[in-house]
């Protein structure tokens, strides 16, 4: 199974449904926010693509209850989890957590296969060894909304477990500086 990854939208609704069209026409089938939408109704931009959307809030919370009533609307794509999220898809062990740090501790117990994170906008795909001598590996996709030197969001398939960062397609005058190609990475 294909799953997008994004995070930090920050109300950004045209750049969120501008990475999730293009990873659906990739073949994503599921959609990681790792927080930081602000206003649910962002999400709304999403409904008309069909994906379903794992979001938890951040520290950008916003208004939880209406996310909460969001995701209870009938025929709603939006599964909200609150602050994070452990769910099993396609048999891996995933865990949605915003904040780095929290996803590299997570990481080392080797409870989880993948673990998504944001926060700090700053797109990495890392390997982790863990403590039960296999690997876990943490996705951070950055912003989505640009919120920083570029939009990105990640895509990655959940059988082969190989992932991807990508830049969210922007009209020109929208279009980062430097490109997720460019930017070093640890």
């Amino acid at each position: 199974m294909k799953v997008c990854i994004v995070s930090d939208s920050h109300d950004n609704r045209t750049m969120l449904h501008a990475a999730v069209a293009e990873a659906k026409a990739r073949g994503a089938q599921m959609v990681f926010h790792a927080g930081d939408v602000v206003a649910p109704t962002a999400l709304r931009m999403l409904q008309p693509l069909g994906l379903p959307v794992h979001v938890i809030h951040g520290n950008n919370m916003g208004d939880t209850y209406a996310m909460f009533m969001l995701a209870q609307e009938p025929d709603s794509v939006v599964h909200y989890h609150g602050q994070d999220a452990g769910i099993q898809i396609a048999g891996k062990r995933i865990f949605i957590v915003h904040y780095p740090h929290y996803a590299q501790a997570l990481a080392l117990t080797g409870d989880w296969d993948l673990i998504c994170c944001g926060h700090d906008h700053r797109p990495a795909i890392t390997r982790v060894d863990n403590v039960k001598g296999g690997q876990t590996i943490i996705v951070n996709p950055g912003t989505v909304a640009g919120v920083g030197p570029y939009a990105s969001y990640a895509m990655g398939d959940l059988e082969t477990m190989q992932f991807e960062l990508f830049d969210v397609p922007a009209p020109e005058e929208a279009k980062p500086k430097k490109s997720v190609a460019e930017i070093d990475r640890p």
